[in-house]
């Protein structure tokens, strides 16, 4: 499935997990949805009923882009993270610390800009062999793989979760932020973005704010 722009993607899951999800831990979700964003910088949910912060979301990506996996000051700003804090403060769903750990975005740049046919250019985010590291945080994402087609940098998400209301607004924000960051350094253009969400869910208390019930 295509969808134009990332506004598109919300609106119709929004109506089709409520319409067809199943019940499911506090949440209506669908299971194994993949689409493609065919214009990934259109990257602003302008639905009036989501009231989604641009303010927010840019904050959270040069979180993301400080490597500084503290979440201290981001959970002014969005108070949930405190319930992800570590005794340091810290959390294991900040991506940018992730996708420096072991240079990993580095290194998917070195690869592409030497060999632009590459599969290896993957970014692992979500580790079983650090399960044990997750008590407080676990990180909803899997893994980024970017490829370069038709001279345009595609980029793939695959995810284990993914909440559409907070987490797919504000997650292919900064996705998207970092397809472009990485076109840019490659000198090509941004190309489509593929988004795989394992479980796509909208929690019960949001399921009426489209009538405004809720």
């Amino acid at each position: 499935m295509n969808f134009k722009n990332a506004q598109q993607a919300f609106e119709f899951y929004y109506d089709h997990i409520i319409q067809n999800g199943y019940i499911f831990d506090n949440t209506k979700a669908l299971f194994n949805q993949g689409f493609t964003i065919d214009n990934p910088l259109q990257n602003n949910i302008l639905t009036k009923y989501r009231k989604w912060n641009p303010t927010y979301a840019e904050r959270e990506w040069n979180w993301y882009l400080s490597g500084d996996p503290n979440a201290e000051i981001i959970s002014i700003f969005a108070p949930i993270w405190k319930n992800m804090m570590d005794s340091d403060g810290n959390v294991r769903s900040n991506y940018g610390w992730q996708w420096q750990r072991e240079d990993q975005l580095k290194k998917v740049i070195d690869i592409l800009k030497n060999n632009k046919n590459s599969r290896h250019a993957c970014i692992s985010i979500y580790d079983g062999k650090e399960i044990s590291t997750y008590s407080k945080d676990t990180p909803c994402t899997y893994a980024i793989q970017f490829t370069i087609l038709n001279n345009k940098l595609n980029m793939s998400v695959l995810m284990r979760s993914n909440d559409l209301w907070y987490g797919f607004c504000n997650d292919q924000y900064c996705f998207s932020k970092l397809q472009e960051l990485v076109s840019i350094e490659l000198g090509i253009p941004v190309g489509e973005y593929f988004h795989f969400a394992h479980n796509l869910h909208i929690y019960n208390n949001f399921l009426n704010k489209k009538n405004g019930t809720n």
